[in-house]
């Protein structure tokens, strides 16, 4: 286990996801001494080709008839969002891009940068009840079985005692 003092955090981001996440690994960053937060997003779309030491990645479409050229697009609009969450911070953040399978990437990222933990989004399917639907598809519950760092999972939606949770 990576000790959580003086080593950064690694945060999931997707398209449109909520500043809490941010929030979250803000605080928690503070409480434990980390000197950054790394956010990613993961492009399922695209490969990894060649994984560089500091946690980058080249990249490739995965169907090679396909050239997709708007990933340069979604990184830009993915900066900016997580500018404005960390506008108001001092604490120093980075953004990489990544490609593959997300608990895969995010791993690679952790291990390249000796981060402490994971902060991700907890994982939000309207209209599915289907466990295996839930497990398969949460990033967070691939994390927490594939690597040894703590997944710290940050709750999108409030689901009172009356209402259903996502596997429900």
């Amino acid at each position: 286990m990576t000790d959580f003092a003086g080593h950064p955090l690694v945060v999931g981001v997707v398209p449109d996801q909520s500043p809490l996440v941010a929030l979250a690994a803000v605080s928690l960053a503070r409480a434990t001494g980390a000197p950054a937060l790394y956010f990613a997003y993961v492009d399922a779309s695209r490969y990894a080709d060649l994984e560089h030491p500091d946690g980058t990645v080249r990249h490739l479409s995965i169907d090679p008839d396909i050239d997709d050229e708007q990933w340069p697009e979604r990184e830009a609009a993915l900066v900016e969002l997580v500018r404005e969450w960390m506008a108001d911070e001092d604490l120093p953040w980075h953004f990489r891009y990544l490609a593959g399978r997300p608990d895969r990437a995010l791993t690679h990222l952790a291990r390249a940068v000796d981060a402490a933990a994971f902060v991700v989004g907890s994982h939000v399917r309207r209209h599915h009840r289907r466990l295996t639907d839930f497990v398969n598809g949460s990033v967070s519950m691939q994390l927490s079985h594939r690597q040894h760092r703590p997944v710290v999972v940050v709750p999108l939606s409030v689901v009172d005692w009356e209402g259903r949770a996502p596997w429900e």
